[in-house]
């Protein structure tokens, strides 16, 4: 690897995966919005908008998760930073919007992200501690 430091453990490259997953969950969603618009939904223009903010936030979400599966330590925060935010839209789908089974299921998938990023050895992996044993490297 080009950045000097052990490539990353396997749970970190997991907890990556399922981020990518999240990452493309939030680009089909800014389509269906783009396709709801061109099939003549009333106020396009706030649509269209919320579409592209959520382009750019999941094409960043995107990004730094093929960063931290490629071994790039910063890419760790931006990942933590979705999953708190993404834990908050399940909280909010949950409660407020009386949709508990689609709250449920995505605040146990943050979490489940969470505690993949923040294991043993994804914590030392990320400081720079310790050299990740060979079975766990990515290849």
């Amino acid at each position: 690897m080009t950045t000097g430091t052990p490539a990353p453990p396997r749970a970190v490259r997991t907890a990556a995966a399922l981020t990518f997953l999240q990452g493309l969950g939030g680009i089909a969603l800014a389509v269906a919005l783009v396709v709801r618009v061109l099939q003549g939904a009333p106020s396009g223009g706030p649509v269209l908008g919320a579409a592209g903010v959520l382009v750019l936030w999941f094409g960043g979400v995107i990004f730094a998760s093929v960063m931290l599966f490629h071994g790039h330590q910063g890419a760790r925060t931006p990942v933590i930073v979705t999953q708190l935010l993404l834990l908050g839209c399940a909280w909010y789908a949950y409660g407020p919007s009386d949709q508990q089974l689609l709250g449920s299921l995505g605040g146990i998938y943050c979490a489940v992200v969470l505690v993949l990023l923040f294991t043993s050895d994804g914590r030392k992996w990320a400081m720079g501690h310790v050299e990740v044993p060979e079975g766990d490297k990515a290849d």
